[in-house]
């Protein structure tokens, strides 16, 4: 079974792009950092796809630096090749389940984390029906 999860903080606003054939795929950016010694531990940079409509009403609350729970498949990680010649690896998911984090509100969002609480149970979706939504078509991912 290939199921992770991930918390952490959007690192930049949702970005919605649409294929060729108009199926909409909306990427988060998410760092998270390791469980111990936070300040020795490097953040890990996760690319976060949704595909199709599932989370629209909640991805509408994120922005920059919200804390979010993302529950997905993990995809294959990818090796680059950073400017400066040092390799890097890039980490995505395919996400099934998105929930507002409970944990690590910024001072922002603390008097609206309790209204964006009350939408998780209607915008999180079974892994099964997420999984089947990004594998029902072969297309291309527009990025």
């Amino acid at each position: 079974m290939n199921q992770t999860t991930i918390a952490g903080h959007l690192g930049a606003d949702p970005e919605v792009r649409f294929t060729s054939s108009g199926q909409k795929v909306t990427t988060l950016r998410v760092a998270a950092k390791g469980r111990k010694a936070k300040d020795k531990d490097p953040t890990i940079w996760w690319k976060a796809t949704i595909w199709g409509e599932q989370f629209d009403k909640m991805v509408s609350f994120l922005k920059k630096g919200s804390p979010i729970v993302v529950v997905g498949e993990m995809n294959v990680p990818e090796i680059f090749t950073d400017r400066e010649g040092r390799p890097q690896v890039s980490m995505s998911v395919t996400v099934g389940q998105l929930y507002f984090s409970p944990f690590g509100k910024p001072e922002s969002q603390n008097s609206s984390h309790e209204q964006n609480h009350h939408h998780e149970e209607k915008e999180t979706a079974s892994f099964g029906q997420a999984k089947e939504s990004a594998f029902a078509q072969e297309e291309e991912i527009p990025f």
